[in-house]
């Protein structure tokens, strides 16, 4: 229940008081001033009383007996059996500045009003321009102080040296609360009265803070800033920590330092320090460092000496030439030191160049390949680059000579053709067939270009035996001439015909005639001290035998004629009607034309 005491309240307040003269106030409050921000207690004792006790703001009721839940700050505290209604407010602040009373409602009776002054400091007085006021030589100076949000007004007074100067303009304004007052207080020193380096400052107090609060402006006369930038350490290796330090002397003081690098703008370093992990490009680009005061600026810049490794400054190129053409290949690399350029093939220990540029003469196939340019600087760094050369020739074509697939299923034969420039035509040819692409009969012919190559697959719907017996010839051809591959089909999982692994110039086949008139012999030995192990003889009609393999119109006998080296094998083949012999030994297929038979 809240009452406003207004006159009709304080008429009945009085009546009743009449009607409780037992009821005795032993302590009752009375005026008090606090800082904000401070507690403070108002007392309040009733002896004899044990009704209903209310504290009275301003003529508004605060809350009955100890209930002050509108009031979070408000407290009433002290032995309610004793009588003890003291009401305790926290954190004083400027709207508990007012007038209370302690009211005992059933005995109509209250205490005397209590005055509460709530006192507030100013805020921390401003200096216009501080901390540092800049003027030119021969100007006279003017500062203002301010001090805003006092009650009372704050006093605000000038020293210099420990002195108090005279002669300042004083002005307060009160603010919209009614309460509060803000000062402001201009000082005027001539020019005359006035050194470069002195301290002036301005000090604001009132009740609430008698020991008053600072403010400090220093006063300097200007001149343009002396520089001088240092860095280090140097030399320095690349990814170190470099500290760029840079000094200047301004009269008025620096206002702000300025970082560039290369001319761009360094905009994290605002100070006069600059502290970087440095690179390559700190080596070409400069780091300068900007002085700014009243009266203008000054500007110094320095190199760093980092040691880096290689940078490329130049890319090599790939390059693709026509076979006997010249190729130039060119790279440029940086680094500090000084450093070495060598040229290399891939895979080979031979040093090409020293130079920027490699130059290669009359380049031929077996010089394509991948080339390095690598760049030492010593003691930092190694880097490289590599390029392809690639030169235009024939085709060339490397695939199995020998491929497997099952009786009376689908078989495929592939030709792998490397070629620069890529195939004008791919074709496959075997008995009466030639077919460069699609379907004809049984036979189907793929391409397909892949990042190495070109793959040509001859597909054979239906297996049969005579495709065992074939000899399929892969060619390809392009605008530097041709190459060409016999490809043979087997029957997969019969090892009767399988020829050892390829061990390159190991056999000989060479041919002679015999006095017999039908029959021609074909010798084939091995070579460079090769260990032959017998090898597989193969007529174009497909008749083929081991060298235990004997009645199968092959005549196999070893020999060990010194002539024919470790081991030798000879072999008697009835030739008529035939064209060409085939061997295939573990070395490779051999194709020989037979010599013509009448």
């Amino acid at each position: 229940m809240i009452y406003n005491c207004d006159l009709p309240c304080s008429f009945f307040l009085s009546l009743l008081s009449v009607l409780g003269s037992s009821v005795v106030f032993i302590q009752q409050p009375h005026d008090l001033v606090v800082v904000a921000g401070q507690p403070v207690t108002l007392p309040c004792s009733i002896t004899g009383y044990h009704g209903t006790v209310l504290w009275v703001k301003d003529g508004l009721a605060l809350g009955v007996n100890r209930d002050m839940s509108g009031y979070p700050r408000y407290d009433v505290i002290g032995d309610h059996s004793k009588g003890e209604y003291h009401l305790l407010i926290q954190r004083t602040e400027l709207t508990d500045d007012g007038s209370f009373e302690c009211q005992a409602i059933q005995a109509a009776t209250r205490s005397r009003p209590a005055r509460l002054t709530v006192l507030v400091p100013p805020d921390d007085p401003v200096i216009i321009g501080a901390p540092v006021v800049s003027l030119r030589a021969g100007d006279s100076l003017n500062l203002t102080c301010h001090a805003e949000n006092a009650k009372p007004a704050a006093s605000i007074i000038w020293i210099r040296n420990g002195e108090v100067l005279n002669g300042a303009a004083y002005t307060k304004t009160l603010l919209r609360d009614g309460r509060r007052e803000s000062t402001v207080s201009t000082l005027h020193i001539s020019s005359s009265n006035i050194e470069t380096g002195q301290q002036i400052t301005c000090r604001a107090s009132n009740k609430a803070a008698p020991n008053g609060k600072e403010a400090t402006v220093t006063i300097d006369i200007q001149h343009f800033p002396l520089v001088n930038l240092s860095v280090e350490p140097q030399p320095v290796l690349e990814g170190n920590l470099v500290k760029f330090h840079c000094a200047a002397k301004a009269n008025p003081p620096v206002t702000h330092y300025r970082w560039a690098k290369g001319g761009n703008m360094i905009t994290d370093a605002t100070g006069d320090t600059y502290e970087v992990l440095v690179d390559h490009s700190f080596f070409t680009e400069p780091v300068s460092c900007e002085v700014t005061n009243a009266l203008g600026s000054t500007n110094i810049s320095r190199n760093v000496d980092v040691y880096f490794g290689p940078r490329l400054a130049a890319e090599p190129q790939s390059l693709q030439v026509d076979r006997g053409s010249d190729a130039v290949f060119s790279c440029a690399w940086i680094g500090n030191p000084s450093l070495t350029i060598v040229w290399m093939k891939r895979g080979h220990g031979v040093v090409l160049s020293n130079e920027n540029t490699l130059t290669l003469k009359g380049v031929r196939q077996e010089d394509a390949g991948k080339y390095v340019c690598r760049a030492v600087v010593p003691r930092v760094g190694v880097g490289e680059k590599e390029v392809m050369l690639t030169v235009n020739g024939p085709p060339s074509i490397s695939s199995t000579q020998t491929q497997q697939a099952l009786y009376g299923e689908k078989g495929q034969i592939k030709c792998f053709i490397r070629s620069t420039p890529p195939p004008d035509r791919i074709a496959w040819s075997w008995k009466e067939t030639v077919l460069e692409s699609g379907t004809s009969g049984r036979y189907t012919v793929e391409t397909v270009s892949t990042e190495d190559g070109v793959i040509s697959t001859l597909t054979m719907s239906n297996i049969v035996p005579a495709d065992f017996q074939t000899i399929y010839n892969c060619t390809a051809w392009n605008s530097f001439g041709s190459d060409t591959e016999i490809i043979r089909l087997k029957e997969q999982g019969n090892n009767q015909f399988t020829p050892h692994p390829k061990q390159p110039n190991c056999a000989e086949l060479s041919y002679s005639k015999r006095s017999a008139p039908d029959r021609d012999y074909a010798h084939l030995r091995s070579v460079s001290g090769c260990l032959m192990i017998p090898a597989v003889l193969c007529s174009p009609q497909g008749l083929c035998a081991w060298p235990s393999s004997l009645g199968l119109q092959w005549e196999l006998s070893w020999l060990s004629s010194s002539s024919l080296g470790p081991w030798g094998l000879s072999a008697a083949l009835d030739c008529r009607g035939v064209s060409e012999l085939i061997v295939s030994t573990e070395t490779e297929t051999q194709r020989r034309l037979a010599p013509h038979v009448h």
